[in-house]
């Protein structure tokens, strides 16, 4: 069975060439365009991994996170921020809600790929 991975960006190009990377490498994909959307989706769905881009409208992807972790169902689940942010700053604010990879954009899918196999177990 197919893992699932739900990704959380407010551009509907860059969810297009993730979500193409990650069905390519065999995985499920579900799509939010910015957090309150993506929290929407997390109605007991299993998802094994989400990936979350930090400045979006709405929801930021660091609040994003912070709500995630508040969730039962959710708390667990690995989260890879994806950003264009690349500040010391951020990346500690991202880890300090609990995020587990930062790739800053823009990245090569293989990259990103990587990063998901060791996040996403078999």
């Amino acid at each position: 069975m197919a893992k699932t991975i739900l990704i959380v960006d407010d551009s509907a190009s860059l969810r297009q060439v993730v979500s193409i990377a990650l069905k390519g490498a065999g995985y499920d994909v579900i799509e939010a365009n910015d957090g309150k959307d993506a929290l929407t989706k997390l109605n007991g769905t299993k998802i094994h991994l989400i990936i979350s881009d930090v400045n979006m409208p709405n929801m930021d992807g660091i609040t994003l996170v912070k709500e995630i972790k508040q969730l039962a169902n959710y708390k667990f689940t690995p989260i890879i921020m994806l950003t264009t942010e690349a500040e010391e700053s951020k990346k500690q604010a991202g880890q300090a809600a609990g995020a587990k990879a930062w790739v800053v954009k823009p990245f090569k899918p293989d990259q990103m790929l990587m990063a998901v196999s060791k996040l996403v177990l078999p």
